[in-house]
């Protein structure tokens, strides 16, 4: 019985959940795919550390060579994260004929579309469950199991760090700041968080979501990305107040022949099941036209999920190797020739309800002059809440307004104006709406 031989770059924090997974349940792969997979080599530049999980002293290396030059290794694990050298690595692997798993979602967000070319001209696969949703098995089930389905959304919850803090937010009413603190102290925030809080990690997920979901080549840069360092707490009152949580929200939509690609702050019903996904915890929700809304919740990141997840697209290669079926899919579940560029909607022109909160003066014709300046902009109110002094008179005032449906750009251009006005005492907080999660 033939083993799979592999080989791994990056032995960080998840490369050792893949070794200890791999070791600790070795029978039951066995048993599952009809031969081991064994690692025949692991490359870091540091190999001396020790990761909590034994390997023999032989199967490291320094250099990645060791393993793009060894014949037996069929498939290499990329899991160094980031563009470089993890493009390169990728790349020289699927030039040696050899398949790919990876984590690394910004790579595929960034230059998925070359590395996907140079895999069909190789004949090899590129598999990359764990880069959306860590342990979440949502990529193959688009690839897969819901593969008859047109895809008309896809809704994410899909950055743990973030949820985590709109969740403490939410639930005990403390300040984004402090909670940031605890996340960082918990290891659930990066020391420097910046491509977890402004969106980043999420657009980079969403794109590769988009891409599987409508067969389209998406331009990361067309990704309206905002984050969460501006929501405060009196968003959050308020919005509870109205009858909704906030969520860090990835959101496409395939309409009329356009995409909706776009990340930010959003307003859900408290009804929706993606309002109750809370802490770490991530989700993604799609609907197809035969299926209808399915989703998916589970850990979105850590050793374990992550390393799950990698391992199941070894053991998928390893299947599809022992049957010689050689390249059975193709990366994104679409024929390569079949990927189009499906253009992505201006966000200026993307449609919305909004929850607008105005920090004004107190005193007569303000909320005349609000009401007057939407109005101008075809912007109705659904409704709105004023909240009176309790003691001094002077200080400003929140105004919080809930919009009907309305153009983003002709919102833009009326807080533009209005934040100009005399009676305006700081710029105003705006946070979009979904109540249709379908």
């Amino acid at each position: 019985m033939k083993d799979i031989q592999v080989g791994l770059i990056g032995f960080g924090n998840i490369g050792a959940g893949v070794v200890r997974l791999l070791r600790e349940n070795a029978e039951v792969i066995r048993n599952k795919v009809g031969a081991g997979i064994v690692l025949k080599r692991i490359a870091d530049l540091d190999i001396t550390t020790d990761r909590g999980v034994p390997v023999d002293a032989g199967v490291l290396t320094t250099s990645v060579d060791d393993i793009f030059n060894d014949p037996d290794i069929s498939v290499v694990i990329e899991l160094v994260g980031g563009y470089e050298p993890a493009k390169t690595f990728v790349v020289k692997g699927i030039e040696k004929g050899k398949h790919i798993v990876t984590a690394n979602k910004a790579l595929l967000a960034l230059h998925g579309s070359e590395i996907y070319a140079a895999a069909a001209k190789n004949g090899v696969e590129v598999q990359f469950e764990a880069s959306v949703g860590g342990g979440i098995p949502v990529l193959t089930a688009i690839k897969s199991n819901l593969a008859a389905n047109n895809f008309s959304s896809v809704f994410g919850i899909m950055n743990g760090t973030c949820n985590y803090i709109l969740t403490r937010m939410t639930q005990e009413g403390a300040a984004f700041a402090e909670v940031l603190k605890v996340a960082q102290e918990l290891g659930y925030a990066e020391p420097d968080p910046t491509f977890d809080v402004e969106g980043v990690d999420t657009a980079h997920k969403l794109a590769v979501l988009l891409s599987l979901c409508f067969g389209t080549r998406i331009n990361f840069e067309n990704i309206h990305t905002e984050g969460i360092s501006n929501i405060s707490g009196l968003d959050v009152k308020y919005a509870a107040q109205f009858g909704y949580r906030i969520k860090l929200l990835a959101i496409g939509k395939h309409v009329d022949g356009e995409i909706e690609a776009r990340v930010h702050p959003t307003m859900i019903p408290l009804d929706s099941p993606l309002a109750d996904i809370n802490g770490v915890f991530n989700a993604i929700r799609l609907t197809g036209d035969f299926v209808g809304p399915v989703m998916f919740s589970g850990r979105g990141a850590g050793q374990n999920p992550t390393a799950s997840a990698i391992v199941g697209d070894l053991i998928g290669l390893s299947r599809s190797m022992m049957a010689g079926a050689g390249r059975r899919v193709s990366p994104l579940g679409f024929l390569d020739e079949a990927i189009v560029t499906i253009p992505v909607k201006p966000m200026s022109e993307i449609v919305s309800k909004y929850m607008l909160r105005f920090s004004t003066l107190d005193k007569p014709g303000v909320l005349g002059g609000i009401a007057g300046a939407l109005g101008e902009h075809g912007i109705s109110i659904e409704s709105m809440v004023q909240t009176a002094h309790d003691v001094d008179d002077s200080a400003p005032v929140p105004i919080v307004i809930m919009t009907h449906q309305a153009r983003e750009g002709a919102v833009q251009e009326a807080l533009s104006e209005i934040d100009k006005l005399d009676f305006i005492c700081q710029k105003t907080s705006f946070i979009r709406i979904e109540d249709n999660l379908e």
